[in-house]
């Protein structure tokens, strides 16, 4: 009886879902997943790469991009070995503290990001309003202090979740709304109070994705006042250019994600496939679409690239 209320209380395990209706052909849906897996790991490893080897990218700019990349292998790190599991191998179980650790690294290295892209905006406000002091103020202590807040900040502000769940009843079902555990998704199959987990995970999102996203807008106004008062056209543009890869990413990252988090707390559907589907869009395109996205519109990462191509075909 014992064993019994202590599974009633924590499940083993948690069941993990594919696609609502396509679970037919989930062994299909795999082949397109395991490619963007590819191009997101060896992208971002790729452009980590570049940055190392050529010391002319060993500027501000490009050490924040390393960063974003290596965020973007952590992430997607994380999700691949359920993800794959499920719609390759048609494995679905997923331990209980397994769970709860893989909740932990999405949400930490999701508020990782979002703190680096923060700092790529703050690096972009400093060589466009104030480019005389941009080597004394982005030297490399501080850029590497920059990072290990953002790496602080995510484990700081993370470290309750799982803690917090494990503490709940687990009564209503085992089965879980994706193919990864996701803090919402699991927390709604709690059966005791859950209100001290809303809160904190509200207040998790205005504290970091909130705050972040504000001063992210804030330094794009300060940028575009600067760049209006650049006598010359081609200056303005040029300026202006600098930000572009920037600001896509920055849109890749907080447009799924406000969806997603939107449809979490005030979406009301019959149907989970919203969920499903705005999860993965935050979740899989991110790191697939970030290394392409810096590759084809930043010229030296563009020409470090071609160049380190031509040296493995000369080879």
């Amino acid at each position: 009886m014992a064993l019994v209320n202590e599974s009633y209380y924590q499940p083993p395990f948690f069941l993990l879902s594919g696609i609502p209706g396509l679970e037919e052909s989930h062994i299909w849906i795999s082949i397109p997943l395991s490619i963007m897996y590819g191009i997101a790991i060896l992208g971002n490893c790729l452009i980590i790469h570049i940055i190392y080897k050529n010391s002319s990218l060993h500027e501000p700019q490009y050490i924040f991009l390393s960063m974003l990349a290596a965020t973007d292998t952590g992430m997607s790190v994380s999700t691949l070995p359920t993800v794959l599991n499920v719609f390759l191998l048609n494995h679905r179980e997923i331990e209980f503290h397994g769970c709860l650790a893989q909740m932990f690294f999405i949400h930490t290295f999701s508020s990782m990001e979002s703190a680096i892209l923060l700092a790529m905006a703050f690096d972009r406000f400093v060589a466009i309003c104030n480019p005389l002091r941009y080597t004394m103020v982005l030297t490399y202590s501080r850029i590497t202090q920059m990072g290990l807040a953002a790496v602080a900040r995510g484990v700081g502000l993370m470290a309750p979740l799982p803690i917090l769940l494990k503490r709940l009843p687990f009564c209503k079902s085992i089965i879980l709304s994706h193919s990864f555990c996701f803090h919402p998704d699991v927390m709604k199959l709690a059966c005791g109070s859950i209100h001290v987990n809303i809160i904190y995970g509200l207040t998790l999102v205005l504290c970091s994705f909130g705050v972040d996203s504000i001063f992210i807008v804030l330094s794009y106004a300060l940028i575009l006042k600067t760049v209006v008062h650049i006598a010359s056209r081609e200056g303005q543009l040029k300026a202006l250019n600098t930000c572009v890869s920037h600001i896509v990413t920055v849109l890749i990252f907080y447009v799924p994600l406000i969806a997603l988090a939107l449809i979490h707390r005030i979406g009301k559907y019959h149907s989970p496939l919203p969920h499903v589907t705005m999860s993965n869009i935050f979740l899989f395109l991110t790191p697939v679409l970030n290394p392409l996205v810096y590759s084809v519109k930043t010229k030296q990462i563009r020409n470090a690239l071609c160049k380190r191509l031509v040296l493995k075909v000369q080879l």
